[in-house]
């Protein structure tokens, strides 16, 4: 069955969003926020509510971790046992040299070899972020606009949003919605999600939005483009406005945008696109 319009939300959860106090629980307060993407988050449901209707299917990635991830602060630290702080960027040759080390020796041959394949691929290094999206977890949940657009949609539409769980493997960063950084053969999880992908594909018109533009959106554009047919590209709509870059990361940002109305993808705002 073709769906003729689908909306793939990537990652809209709490922990990604600069949240004002009146939208968080208690003391609780987001971990990883992305500057502008509370904003991001209101523009997107306004626009999903406005055209519930006429969307056909939703698929909502979900950044899902726990505390002990390769790529938390909980797995490494410094020569001399000190903290390593979030937003350090590693590479191999810091941990071979002893900069940087698993906290449990153990896991160094196999974080050494995660990390030289990672590198190998040349997209990304390692960065050790702060603990996010720990599954059960507040920061793990979605944006509370975004989520009651979903609702609506469930109940005027009589389908179910399809929820996509990613990053799950503690060995392994996994940005994109589509497959792990490095996938594991014997790791399924990691490994490319064919009924998504084969989900997407059949979309006549894809629009997507979500956090952050510079990692997770980024990541699984360029996953889906290298393998959907030459031509999907120009079926695909990116919402510039319901996406923001990981503080620091603008350059990477503008790129990506680049990058993609270069592949024929469609950039619009929210109150441009109209079903």
């Amino acid at each position: 069955m073709t769906l003729a319009t689908q909306l793939l939300l990537i990652d809209p959860q709490n922990d990604f969003c600069d949240l004002p106090a009146a939208y968080c629980c208690g003391d609780l307060r987001p971990s990883l926020p992305v500057p502008g993407a509370h904003a991001d988050m209101q523009r997107l449901a306004h626009w999903l509510l406005q055209f519930s209707t006429r969307i056909d299917h939703i698929s909502i990635t979900l950044d899902s971790h726990q505390a002990f991830d390769v790529a938390h602060p909980t797995f490494w630290q410094q020569a001399d046992g000190s903290a390593v702080a979030p937003f350090t960027a590693l590479t191999a040759a810091q941990v071979r040299q002893g900069v940087f080390l698993p906290r449990e020796p153990v896991h160094l041959a196999r974080a050494l070899a995660y990390m030289d394949a990672l590198e190998a691929r040349g997209r990304y290094t390692l960065m050790v972020w702060p603990v996010h999206c720990e599954i059960g977890s507040w920061g793990h949940g979605v944006h509370a606009d975004v989520l009651k657009a979903c609702q609506q949609w469930q109940h005027q539409r009589q389908r179910a949003v399809l929820n996509v769980f990613k990053g799950t493997n503690p060995w392994t960063e996994h940005y994109s919605a589509l497959e792990a950084e490095v996938p594991d053969p014997l790791a399924p999880e990691t490994c490319l999600n064919r009924p998504l992908l084969s989900s997407l594909l059949q979309a006549q018109r894809l629009v997507v939005a979500g956090e952050a533009s510079s990692h997770c959106v980024r990541a699984t554009m360029e996953h889906l483009l290298e393998h959907a047919p030459d031509d999907f590209a120009q079926r695909i709509v990116l919402l510039t406005d319901a996406m923001s870059p990981v503080h620091g990361f603008d350059d990477q940002h503008h790129a990506f945008l680049q990058r993609m109305h270069s592949a024929g993808v469609q950039l619009c705002s929210t109150a441009a696109l109209a079903l």
